[in-house]
């Protein structure tokens, strides 16, 4: 394999040796090269490549001297849990990894956190040579699913763990690595984590950022629709009432909620077009090509605004959904039946004043010559887990951009993973007290 590196090798002004020894020590071929790799296993969430890739990222931190508790999640255990985050994928096992840098009294100064699992790939029609675990690198950028989202983020954090300990510098503080599953439907592991007592200062997850400081998620709550008809043969359709026309005002309605929720949205969703969607993503009516279905199901997502609960939201469409309802001929006597299943994504908020924020910014400042600004995400993460549950002051800052997430085209640059990776760099060293 053939990787071409280009960066700046000159250290910022204003470091200190032990810094610039750690900038020093980040093997960029070594990086990439992880990435790589790291895209070739198909690790779709709840599948045994999850697995798989948890074990890998152990093995790595053990072979890098990092103390490490890596342990089966309880499975049932989690999900008869009030607070469990809920789950869309079936998954027989799940590993928690969490590796641990230094002294191991008093908390981690720093934890690094990332999820190895990916999205499904979709139609594979629509990838290079259909095939999305290739890992190829094409000019300045690596291509796969999970490039961006985060296996890009993934490789960052064991870069950083591997340069503090290839630097030789001592830690004043411990320094920590979390390697979480099951972000992409719910956030099980990072949940599994917090209830493991794996506490710290502060923790920044090297979600895909665009260049941005993500101090806000928004939340997403997965929902399911079963709209009824009245079954009849094609040719007397008249006779019957097909669910997907009765599906249709309700969609309406939910257009026209979706309006209502995104008037006013918090200043750190500034440049979002919708901070707050609604959207349909999956839907079955009928079972035959001749027959009007009697039953629509629909399943979508319900965007959460910053810091409302839950259960406000879930209130807001189930009202708008029996208001549609009130108001048709069919739906008043036959209405929806609605439930909550799959992901369920509380919002999450770090205050901008948080020190952790100034810190990270203040690294991107000395490490890549330019300003960056604050911003909300109008998706679920791990962030509000790390901050509600755990108590611990979290924000998102990583490589790539959402916009490649999820999308045949998936990708990240290179020069942005190493640029990345370099302020991650020095914001541990530099939490974490590095020096001779």
């Amino acid at each position: 394999m053939s990787i071409a590196v280009q960066s700046d090798r000159v250290g910022p002004s204003g470091l200190s040796d032990a810094e610039v020894d750690v900038l020093d020590a980040i093997d960029e071929h070594a990086l990439v090269q992880d990435l790589v790799h790291l895209i070739r296993v198909p690790s779709v969430t709840g599948s045994d490549a999850e697995s798989d890739l948890q074990h890998r990222q152990a093995r790595r931190l053990e072979s890098l001297g990092f103390a490490v508790d890596a342990w089966k999640l309880d499975l049932p255990g989690l999900a008869a849990h009030p607070h469990h985050p809920g789950t869309e994928s079936v998954r027989q096992e799940g590993y928690g990894v969490v590796g641990v840098l230094g002294s191991q009294a008093g908390l981690p100064a720093l934890v690094l956190q990332g999820h190895v699992d990916v999205v499904p790939t979709g139609d594979l029609g629509r990838w290079h040579d259909r095939n999305p675990w290739s890992g190829d690198i094409t000019g300045t950028v690596v291509r796969g699913r999970g490039a961006c989202d985060m296996k890009a983020g993934v490789a960052a954090n064991t870069a950083v763990a591997r340069a503090l300990v290839a630097s030789g510098v001592t830690l004043e503080r411990p320094f920590a690595v979390h390697s979480v599953i099951s972000e992409e439907d719910g956030g099980l592991g990072a949940f599994a984590t917090m209830l493991r007592g794996h506490g710290a200062e502060a923790a920044v997850i090297s979600e895909p950022t665009s260049g941005r400081v993500v101090v806000a998620n928004a939340g997403a709550l997965t929902f399911e629709l079963r709209v009824p008809g009245r079954a009849a043969h094609a040719s007397v359709r008249r006779s019957g009432y097909s669910a997907i026309d009765a599906f249709l005002p309700v969609h309406a309605a939910l257009a026209e909620l979706e309006l209502r929720r995104n008037e006013r949205p918090h200043h750190l969703f500034d440049g979002v077009v919708l901070p707050y969607p609604i959207s349909i993503g999956h839907i079955h009516a009928g079972d035959w090509a001749s027959s009007v279905p009697d039953l629509l199901v629909a399943e979508g997502r319900l965007g959460v605004q910053l810091d409302e609960e839950p259960a406000h939201a879930r209130a807001e469409l189930t009202e708008a959904v029996a208001a549609a309802c009130r108001r048709d001929g069919w739906l008043r006597d036959h209405p929806v039946e609605i439930a909550w299943h799959g992901g369920q994504f509380a919002s999450g908020h770090l205050d901008p004043a948080d020190p952790l924020v100034a810190e990270v910014l203040g690294a991107i400042d000395e490490v890549e010559q330019r300003t960056a600004s604050l911003a909300g995400a109008p998706y679920g993460s791990d962030l509000r887990l790390y901050v509600g549950m755990g108590g611990i002051p979290t924000l998102h800052y990583g490589p790539g951009d959402v916009a490649y997430a999820h999308a045949p085209r998936e990708q990240v640059e290179i020069a942005e993973l190493l640029a990345t990776t370099r302020t991650l760099a020095l914001l541990a060293a530099r939490r974490c007290g590095a020096h001779r």
